[in-house]
């Protein structure tokens, strides 16, 4: 294990002793994970979850999605803002992913080896590796690592990834990084200490519990 991976799991055991054992909200079916994600993209939960509520209130299967016309699916997605670019994006992909497999369930992907699973995720438009990474980690079980804003901020303040890597880089990376058996709560807890403590504009370093193994609050906050 290497010296920053050693790192990484002095962090995440760090933030299990001080945010405890995550659990991530009910864990939802693969195709269901699939659009919730979608939805999430550049809004937060709260909007997201309004508009998932709203689509599974106005329309009974994802084939009723799939096939409506593409104003209602639009109407019902609002609260998650972009709906004219991400109701569209829904219906292609439970087209696509019907197309190829003859109906909308993504079990097989279980099975698959996980880079295969991972490429079959992002060939449809609007899945990148992170809405891949969170069908595939927290909907079907896999050892994937999603890279969201707070987690990618707070990876490169800390000094766990290069400043100059992309957020697409840095979905392998930190898979490489961290242990397989730490993703989800690694994930989860770095996301929280991103909300709670380490701020985009003003992180709050006199507070943080990993700030001993951090690089920005090492040299800031001796």
């Amino acid at each position: 294990m290497s010296t920053l991976s050693k790192r990484a799991l002095k962090i995440h055991e760090k933030l299990i002793e001080v945010f405890g054992e995550p659990v991530w909200r009910n864990p939802l079916p693969p195709v269901n994970e699939l659009v919730s994600t979608i939805l999430s993209q550049n809004t937060n939960d709260t909007n997201r979850d309004r508009a998932y509520n709203a689509l599974r209130a106005r329309f009974a299967a994802w084939e009723d999605v799939r096939d409506a016309p593409e104003s209602e699916v639009i109407a019902a997605i609002r609260p998650a803002g972009l709906a004219n670019q991400k109701g569209p994006r829904i219906q292609n992909v439970l087209r696509a992913i019907t197309e190829e497999r003859g109906s909308l369930d993504l079990s097989f992907l279980k099975e698959q080896p996980l880079e295969e699973a991972r490429g079959w995720l992002m060939k449809f438009n609007g899945v990148g590796p992170k809405t891949a990474a969170i069908v595939l980690c927290f909907a079907l079980g896999r050892p994937a690592f999603p890279v969201d804003t707070h987690i990618y901020r707070v990876s490169g303040r800390i000094g766990l990834r290069p400043q100059k890597m992309t957020v697409e880089q840095a979905h392998p990376y930190l898979e490489k990084l961290f242990p397989p058996e730490t993703y989800y709560a690694a994930h989860l807890n770095l996301i929280r200490l991103g909300r709670q403590i380490c701020h985009a504009r003003k992180p709050d370093c006199p507070n943080c519990p990993i700030r001993a193994v951090c690089d920005f609050g090492l040299a800031n906050y001796k």
